[in-house]
């Protein structure tokens, strides 16, 4: 690299790559040449947004009002999008909302557009800019006596760079489909769940990923009709009249439906600054207590904002509030529930007024992110097994329109949700289906066997042995995630106990093995002696949910293409 120049990666070309393509143009940096590989064919719609995580009928649970800042909002864009483009989504500029969700496909053009005119405003700034679509990266070779990163794809051609940003999205590797009949190891993509059956089917899961499911799954084998009064009803088809949908899940709880949001960036003026985070961190032997994080960054934000809702809550634990707010989500029938947050989400909507203490409890998940690796072990485990199972619950922020076509299902006797337990097990059988054994809220062993399953717990957080760059494992460029232990004896109970994820090292130290590999606040990947490296950095969420418990997609890929661009620059 020349003193001005410099050339950059982008390794994958979805919204994460699209959002630091951005940043990298918008940096004013000179002499830059930026190199984009993408699997497919087109850039911007990454899996969410393509026909790999979308058919006609999935849709955003985010709105034009909601999307960081890109080219031009989506309100504007329609104004010039070719017509064949709009009618196939039955979308014009007159009926245009910025409030209103989108179709993904349609969301996903956006996205694609909005690239292209980066790639115009790259070449004004005087970038350069490569890309290698339908390209594949098989391997990435750090060379630090050279200062430079080698990739090579699949064909064999190797290319170097100053700098590597790895943006390869989302990853649900293939374990039983393809070799056990009916068995699908996600919704994805939809397309191939176009199936119809006659039969109950079998959902693990009861997110916005088992939705997607349930979307495509129950189009094919019945119809939704629009009563007079707007609302909807199921009528399954004459072929499939034993179809069903029967959901499986930890606690039999539904997610939360999307309501008004106040601040729609999920920011607020009253979090804790980087200065105040270290500031606490010096003080407490290197540590972020969670405790410290709940107490400033939700609970006294309601001091002044809803005085009655912090007088119900400021004395709370975080245990005794997350036991507090999930003893009613408990209690009720699930589908009563969400019926009940059905309602309340649609008089938020007309009344644009927050349902607060919800759109609180998305900015903490998400001030939480970017810090959680610098919590103690113990406190790592209570954030992922105590407070992010209300948080993957409350802020799914279903769309209306999924939320009122799962209601309709339920009515027709179409739709079930069972409760499982954390021990519960699915069986692939060889004769084809699964077995789907489980302890019910009776304390009764049930084992049912069903001829379709579909693995729907969304996006799973993947193992260090899971990277596919193997060169970097084997040159020890990246390193296994761990969070240090506060308490040794802690560590060492736990080790004792069987926690397989406990290691200890040279000194007496006791760490905790989470998903993924080490990164910084910076993203760069961090090498087995701590060394971040100057080289190499990664969005890919699958491969850094142990540092990143909580990973709020577009806002995500605006926050973590900032943090890089700034290192870079």
């Amino acid at each position: 690299m020349t003193e001005n120049s410099m050339r950059l990666a982008i390794l994958g070309g979805g919204p994460a790559g699209l959002f630091m393509y951005k940043r990298l143009i918008e940096s004013g940096r000179k002499g830059l040449t930026v190199d984009i590989f993408e699997r497919k064919g087109e850039l911007g719609t990454g899996m969410p947004y393509s026909v790999d995580g979308a058919n006609e009928e999935h849709i955003t649970n985010v709105s034009d009002n909601e999307i960081p800042e890109l080219v031009m909002s989506i309100e504007e864009w329609v104004k010039i999008v070719p017509k064949e483009i709009l009618d196939t989504f039955c979308i014009t500029p007159e009926n245009f909302n910025e409030f209103k969700v989108l179709p993904r496909l349609f969301f996903g053009q956006y996205l694609s557009a909005q690239f292209k005119l980066l790639q115009d405003k790259a070449k004004e700034a005087g970038i350069v800019t490569r890309l290698h679509l339908n390209t594949n990266v098989a391997d990435i070779i750090d060379k630090p006596q050279e200062g430079i990163v080698a990739v090579e794809t699949e064909d064999g051609s190797i290319l170097s760079f100053d700098r590597v940003v790895i943006c390869t999205g989302h990853k649900w590797p293939l374990v039983n489909e393809g070799k056990v009949e009916g068995y699908f190891d996600s919704p994805y993509p939809p397309s191939k769940l176009r199936l119809k059956l006659n039969h109950p089917v079998a959902i693990k899961g009861s997110s916005l990923t088992a939705i997607d499911a349930i979307r495509t799954l129950a189009r094919n084998n019945g119809e939704f009709i629009k009563n007079e009064d707007g609302s909807i009803r199921f009528q399954l088809a004459e072929q499939s009249p034993d179809f069903k949908l029967v959901m499986h899940s930890i606690d039999a709880l539904l997610p939360g439906i999307r309501f008004h949001l106040e601040d729609t960036h999920l920011t607020n003026d009253s979090l804790l600054t980087p200065e105040e985070i270290e500031a606490h961190k010096q003080a407490n032997d290197g540590f972020l207590s969670l405790d410290f994080v709940f107490e400033k960054n939700f609970k006294e934000i309601f001091r002044d904002k809803d005085p009655e809702f912090y007088g119900r809550i400021k004395d709370l634990t975080l245990e005794d509030f997350v036991a507090s707010m999930m003893d009613l989500r408990e209690r009720l029938d699930a589908f009563q529930l969400f019926r009940a947050e059905y309602a309340e989400a649609e008089k938020s909507i007309r009344r644009q007024q927050s349902v607060y203490w919800k759109e609180m409890l998305a900015v903490l998940s998400f001030a939480m992110n970017y810090p959680a690796k610098y919590l103690s072990a113990e406190d790592m485990q209570r954030l992922t097994k105590v407070l992010m199972p209300l948080i993957s619950i409350v802020i799914a922020f279903v769309p209306q329109s999924s939320a009122k076509e799962m209601l309709a299902l339920y009515d027709a006797g179409v739709l079930e949700l069972i409760a499982v337990d954390k021990a519960s097990e699915v069986v692939p059988e060889a004769t084809g289906g699964v077995t789907y054994k489980y302890t019910d809220e009776k304390g009764k062993a049930v084992s049912t066997h069903y001829k379709t399953f579909v693995n729907s717990i969304g996006q799973p957080r993947l193992s260090f042995e899971q990277f596919p760059f193997k060169s970097m494992i084997e040159n020890e460029t990246i390193s296994e995630a761990h969070i240090r232990f506060r308490s040794t004896t802690a560590g060492k109970m736990a080790l004792a106990a069987g926690n397989e994820d406990v290691v200890v090292d040279d000194q007496g130290n006791c760490y905790l093995k989470v998903p993924g590999i080490t990164i910084n606040d910076n993203f760069q990947v961090v090498d087995k002696y701590g060394v971040a490296n100057d080289r190499i950095f990664i969005m890919a969420v699958p491969y850094i949910g142990g540092y990143n418990p909580d990973y709020s997609g577009l806002d995500f890929c605006e926050e973590a293409s900032a943090r890089i661009i700034e290192y870079i620059n």
